[in-house]
C-alpha cells in the first residue's frame, strides 16, 4: 500500500504540519469523533477531525517529493497521484466544503489542478461522512511538489465551530 504523504491527516497532532491559509471566525479547531451533532466515522482508528467556523477556514500542505525520497526519474515517469479527503456536516447547521490539489513543478507552478466544490451540505439532507477522491495522470514530466488544501465554513454564520469537518486526508503516489 502506498504511504500517505500528508502529515497529521486527522488532527492527532492538533494543527501541526498545516499552513492555515484562511483562519476565519473562531479559527480552526480539532475535535474528538463524533462530536456534537456529528456522525460516526467508517474507520475506528480515526478518532479526531478538524472543524471549521463561521468564516472561511482553509489549511494546506505542500509536499516536497524530492525531500520525501522520490527521484526525478521516478517523478518524470508520471506516476499516478491520488488525493482523497473525508468531509461531513453537522445535523444542526449547514456548511460548505472545498478542496484543491495541484501538481507543481520545481518553481511550484501548476502542472495540473483538481478542484472539488465549494459543495454545500444541508442538515436536512444526508450530511454524514463523504469521501472525495481524484487520481492525476498524464500530467507531463517535471512534478516536484504537490499542494493539498481544504476547508470551508458554516452557512448560518453561528459563533463557534459549526462548519464542515474534515479528516482522513491522503496524498499517495503509485511508484
Amino acid at each position: 500500500m502506498a504511504r500517505n504523504l500528508l502529515k497529521n491527516p486527522s488532527g492527532e497532532e492538533q494543527l501541526d504540519f498545516w499552513e492555515l491559509t484562511e483562519n476565519g471566525g473562531n479559527l480552526w479547531r480539532v475535535e474528538d469523533m463524533p462530536g456534537d451533532c456529528g456522525h460516526d466515522f467508517c474507520n475506528e482508528e480515526v478518532t479526531k477531525y478538524f472543524a471549521t467556523s463561521f468564516e472561511l477556514c482553509l489549511k494546506r500542505q505542500v509536499i516536497d517529493l524530492l525531500e520525501e525520497g522520490y527521484s526525478p526519474d521516478q517523478l518524470d515517469a508520471q506516476p499516478a497521484v491520488t488525493v482523497e479527503d473525508w468531509f461531513c456536516g453537522r445535523t444542526d447547521c449547514g456548511c460548505t466544503y472545498q478542496m484543491t490539489s495541484c501538481l507543481l513543478d520545481e518553481n511550484q507552478e501548476a502542472l495540473q489542478e483538481y478542484k472539488h466544490g465549494p459543495e454545500t451540505l444541508c442538515p436536512e439532507a444526508d450530511c454524514s461522512w463523504k469521501q472525495v477522491s481524484h487520481t492525476f495522470s498524464d500530467y507531463g514530466p517535471g512534478m516536484r511538489f504537490i499542494s493539498f488544501e481544504h476547508g470551508g465554513h458554516d452557512t448560518n454564520f453561528w459563533n463557534g465551530w459549526f462548519g464542515v469537518r474534515v479528516t482522513g486526508s491522503s496524498v499517495t503516489l503509485d511508484v
